[in-house]
């Protein structure tokens, strides 16, 4: 099993290219499935969600390529409409196959996905859309199947916004009978995203990014070219590695306008920030204080930053409060952030964290995702050296994670068990 070394204690400095964003690639790569022609998707994180995904599209039969962070993809011709277990348990995000399936081949059988130790975030708001849509949807085994000669517009109301579910409906209402309106829909800048590769291959939809959106359906898509919009979660990331090692950071190739929620709350604990259009520049010299913060969908504060700003708050001076009202399963990083000598408190929702706190390196482990990164922030932070187990989490969204943050003057590597470091390709 793969760990992280990390010998903290060193102000990050210097500049890093942010990567495209893996949320956003994600539903792309699975939208072409919608139709024929060939789809050249560019700024594709080498990440192994997006790998899976790639495996994916292969077994149901589209054919593709990846070269560097370019990826060429030809759905013309499907040979399988089932996504198997095998896959679906490993990333979440499997089940976006379900909506373009369905939509253009008239079946799809999905595994009831898996991925992340963070919560049930179930799937009944997709499988109730698509039942509108006149699909008849049914779990067995462990599966969802769904079929339908064609699916017809409808009126879907979210009980809650829920991304992967807009994006699903969205994608299915693309090739749909009719017109489809999608009512408090999620408004996230990688639903945008998948819309604007959409209209490209000439689907008609007005009001992505609102909560209303609203898709007339058309009878094929052609393909087209891509570019992914950059990752505001890991631009956040490092934002907050500058932050917490009091270093001064400049992430280039970014979309500041997509991290409203995140660069305000970063100002109000005293970091400063110049914002140009495509660049960020931060400077933690001056002292940190204590912040509440909580956690709700776009534009609100993402939950997916909610461990990195927990590590950030040990470090600041005062009582900071952070809730949780996305996940409900999303502190078990806390644990191990106590192991490091922070003073965090869990009471239900909310972390309780009393600043100013002296990190000391220890032996960790993650468990999810984004509390990977949290430890991994932490640990720039602490005095002496961190060891990170179960770091096969950050490849999930990360790129090349190591090699960026040793750019910035972290003493970091990847140790696979027995043998010396080794990095990520």
């Amino acid at each position: 099993m793969d760990r992280t070394i990390i010998t903290g204690g060193t102000p990050l400095r210097g500049e890093v290219q942010i990567s495209g964003a893996k949320n956003a690639a994600l539903p792309i790569l699975a939208s072409t499935i919608l139709g024929g022609g060939e789809c050249v998707i560019t700024n594709v994180p080498r990440v192994v969600d997006v790998v899976t995904m790639g495996k994916l599209l292969g077994i149901l039969g589209a054919k593709v390529h990846y070269e560097d962070n370019r990826a060429v993809i030809n759905a013309a011709v499907i040979t399988s409409t089932q996504a198997p277990y095998d896959l679906v348990k490993t990333m979440r995000a499997s089940v976006l196959v379900l909506g373009p399936l369905l939509a253009r081949w008239g079946e799809a059988t999905v595994s009831m996905p898996g991925g992340c130790a963070i919560g049930s975030r179930p799937v009944n708001l997709h499988l109730a859309g698509l039942a509108k849509m006149g699909a008849d949807v049914s779990m067995e085994h462990g599966y969802i199947r769904a079929k339908a000669k064609r699916l017809t517009g409808a009126q879907i109301y979210c009980d809650t916004p829920t991304v992967t579910g807009t994006e699903n409906l969205m994608m299915a209402a693309s090739l749909a009978q009719g017109t489809t309106v999608i009512e408090n829909a999620a408004k996230e800048p990688e639903i945008v995203d998948l819309a604007n590769f959409l209209m490209k291959r000439g689907a008609r939809i007005d009001g992505a990014g609102s909560d209303v959106i609203t898709i007339e359906g058309v009878r094929e898509l052609h393909g087209s070219d891509h570019d992914v919009i950059p990752d505001r979660i890991e631009a956040g990331t490092y934002l907050v590695a500058g932050a917490i090692t009091r270093g001064a950071v400049t992430l280039n190739r970014c979309r500041p306008n997509h991290m409203d929620a995140l660069l305000m709350k970063l100002r109000e604990a005293g970091v400063e920030m110049q914002v140009d259009k495509e660049q960020i520049h931060l400077n933690a010299a001056s002292r940190l204080k204590g912040i509440d913060i909580r956690t709700l969908p776009y534009p609100g504060f993402p939950t997916d930053m909610q461990a990195q700003m927990v590590a950030l708050m040990t470090a600041a001076e005062g009582t900071s409060v952070i809730t949780e009202t996305v996940f409900e399963s999303r502190f078990m990083h806390v644990e191990e952030l106590r192991r490091m000598g922070a003073d965090i408190k869990v009471e239900g929702n909310r972390a309780v964290v009393t600043g100013a706190s002296r990190l000391a390196g220890a032996p960790v482990m993650a468990s999810d995702l984004r509390a990977s990164a949290g430890l991994v922030l932490a640990g720039l932070a602490a005095e002496g050296t961190t060891e990170i187990l179960r770091v096969y989490h950050l490849d999930r969204g990360y790129e090349r994670m190591e090699e960026k943050l040793r750019g910035l003057g972290a003493t970091i590597s990847r140790h696979k068990e027995g043998t010396a470091s080794a990095e990520i390709h």
